[in-house]
């Protein structure tokens, strides 16, 4: 073996097992694992730490190394940027391999970008949430289309799954007035190319959920609700309700959340009009603008803000989770059966400009919300160790082997992912159970706690809680049409 670690407590939710054993590697795969260990070049000894396999991250907008970093100290091994996705995933996946990654890394056909592109004439040239949020104002992307057009459109998401792209990334919420008949439209041809839809729904609340589910029992598409828990509104009861009993009907949707009860995307959204705040019954103190760090006082500067800088990063209070109320509509979402754990992972701002993607360390004057890095380490801290509503097992299988099975349809690589057993890739974290916590704040950007070792392919990224600086072990996570 390359390297076999002895001593750890193994928990692999695809074959139940949670004991102590030795588990062997070579060649960026695991070998073995069993009682006794076998004869290695090197052996770490990793007693009092549970060794799982890495986190895979559904949702993760910061596709550059300072933000993967930051992931693989959190304990992830594949983030995906699959809600905005890419365009062209092609050259995408080329810079990403160009540039070396920490951790592994896929994208969706970007369907914002597709039709910023279609209608709008915005080149291909760069991330699609850069993009995205850079071109946020221009006025046609967002409109219905016609019937020639959305044809175009279609064929150019199709042409993006020949490409490798896994799915497409569905941003409703962002043009909520683009016509009904378009989501139909992209559900029948995913299912037709048999890919996911992974979609930020038109509106919080029932009624987004509504949309998605009937697109999902009409065409037979495998459609996914990105963060359930800031899409629910106070809907949360007959949401979870209706996704149970679509899913006993055969019908495939599927959902994820994450741990806080703050949300966060550009300032210029349609939901964060004064309008639309005030449908809500929110005052605009909501909303903390990134670039200053300002709490936004009233509409008068909400307007401001939307005109003078509309991709503007902020954040987003939804729920007061010291509210036992307010807190247990959050754990609702995240405890709804079979919700994956994705963060919803955002690019780090310095001074209200994006921290370009090589920066190391991260200075103090950055700025992100903390789910970006910290949401797994939460997810235990807080869900496992301190409530007990999820088990060991239960949220290992949440942030490992359930994001890996919901692509395995569309990406073969992740059949050999989220597991622990011989033949998988050696993509692993190794933690502390009693020390491991997220650092991070809505001010103040600190790595998680209690992360001791991250292996991706078998090398480490993340060795005796210290980054690896020059490791750049990951790999293309594409789809296969």
């Amino acid at each position: 073996m390359d390297l076999v670690v002895v001593g750890a407590r193994v928990v692999d939710p695809a074959s139940g097992l949670d004991a102590v054993r030795a588990v062997g590697m070579r060649g960026g795969a695991i070998v073995s694992v069993s009682e006794t260990p076998p004869p290695a070049a090197t052996v770490l000894d990793a007693t009092g730490l549970v060794l799982a396999p890495g986190f895979i991250d559904l949702h993760s907008h910061a596709q550059d190394r300072v933000g993967m970093r930051l992931q693989a100290l959190d304990g992830v091994t594949t983030a995906l940027e699959l809600e905005a996705g890419g365009l062209p995933v092609a050259a995408r996946y080329r810079q990403a391999a160009d540039e070396g990654r920490p951790i592994n890394f896929g994208y969706s056909a970007g369907w914002e970008v597709g039709r910023m592109h279609l209608f709008d004439g915005v080149p291909l040239d760069g991330d699609a949430l850069d993009v995205g949020l850079a071109n946020v104002h221009l006025p046609n992307w967002s409109r219905p289309c016609s019937p020639g057009d959305l044809a175009r459109l279609l064929d150019l998401l199709s042409q993006e799954v020949a490409d490798g792209a896994l799915g497409f990334g569905v941003l409703l919420g962002y043009a909520p007035d683009t016509d009904r008949s378009e989501y139909l439209a992209l559900a029948a041809r995913a299912a037709s190319l048999g890919v996911p839809c992974w979609t930020h729904m038109r509106y919080a609340g029932m009624a987004g959920v509504a949309e998605v589910l009937a697109a999902a029992e009409q065409t037979g598409a495998q459609l996914h609700i990105c963060h359930l828990n800031s899409s629910s509104e106070n809907d949360v009861e007959e949401i979870c309700a209706a996704i149970t009993g679509a899913r006993s009907r055969g019908v495939r949707v599927t959902t994820e959340a994450y741990p806080y009860g703050a949300a966060s995307t550009n300032i210029g959204a349609p939901f964060l009009s004064p309008e639309a705040l005030a449908s809500q019954g929110r005052p605009t103190t909501v909303l903390t603008y990134l670039a200053t760090g300002e709490r936004v006082a009233d509409e008068a500067r909400l307007r401001q803000l939307r005109a003078d800088d509309p991709g503007g990063l902020v954040i987003i209070d939804f729920r007061d989770e010291a509210d036992p109320v307010e807190r247990d509509l959050l754990l609702r979402t995240l405890l709804l059966t079979d919700t994956v754990v994705a963060t919803d992972t955002m690019p780090i701002v310095d001074g209200g400009r994006r921290l370009p993607g090589d920066t190391w360390p991260v200075p103090p004057t950055a700025r992100v919300h903390p789910r970006s890095v910290g949401g797994y380490a939460r997810t235990f801290r807080w869900l496992v160790r301190e409530l007990g509503v999820l088990s060991m097992m239960e949220a290992v299988r949440r942030c490992s082997l359930l994001p890996a099975q919901l692509l395995e349809g569309v990406a073969p690589a992740m059949r050999n992912k989220g597991r622990i057993q011989p033949g998988a890739d050696a993509d692993l974290v190794l933690f502390d159970p009693s020390t491991i916590a997220d650092r991070a704040t809505y001010t103040a950007i600190r790595p998680s706690a209690g992360i001791a070792h991250v292996l991706v392919n078998g090398e480490f990224v993340v060795r005796d809680h210290e980054l690896v600086l020059d490791a750049m072990p990951g790999r293309p996570v594409r789809g296969s049409s």
